[in-house]
């Protein structure tokens, strides 16, 4: 597999190596050594799959406490995909990464913990799987506004559909320290 480093110290894109052939393909989808070894040491507990239509945007989200890393892929169709350091003290607080994930390209993206994440579908529909590092935790979560002027994200869709969560969702610079994930 080969591991990109993005501007964010510890967001990665993974591209897996795949194994093709007139029949089909094969690829590895998570091996905790390898991922271990490429500087993904948490250990995953849950995963979850999510089928959008085109347009649809989830995020930005994160959780505190039981703050969740991601290893997120699509399996079907193509999204853009977002990750914002949240980290309260992070030299990089604030700073984003967006990566396209599809079908075609068959990256992955890893999100630490204490990123919030999003995406959106720009085919006409997604499957979107993902690993995350810690359960669930529906009262922790918090949604920050997708279109929050401050991190001026260039979202390939200017009315995307919005789930009522997420159109609630508030600006960074509005959440308290309290609200947020530590930077250790």
């Amino acid at each position: 597999m080969n591991v990109i480093e993005t501007k964010i110290p510890g967001l990665k894109i993974i591209e897996p190596k795949v194994f093709g052939d007139e029949r089909g393909f094969f690829l590895e989808t998570y091996n905790a050594q390898r991922y271990k070894e490429a500087g993904i040491k948490e250990n995953f507990v849950q995963d979850n799959v999510s089928f959008s239509s085109k347009g649809i945007l989830r995020g930005l989200h994160y959780q505190k406490p039981m703050e969740q890393g991601k290893l997120v892929q699509v399996l079907q169709g193509e999204v853009y995909d977002v990750a914002v350091d949240v980290r309260h003290g992070s030299p990089t607080f604030g700073d984003w990464e967006a990566v396209i994930l599809s079908d075609q390209n068959k990256r992955q993206f890893y999100v630490p913990p204490g990123f919030a994440h999003g995406f959106v579908v720009t085919s006409e529909v997604a499957l979107f799987v993902y690993k995350c590092t810690d359960l669930y935790n529906p009262a922790g979560e918090i949604s920050i506004a997708w279109n929050d002027p401050d991190l001026d994200i260039p979202w390939p869709i200017d009315t995307p559909q919005l789930s009522d969560k997420d159109k609630a969702g508030i600006r960074l610079k509005h959440l308290s320290e309290a609200q947020l994930p530590s930077y250790e």
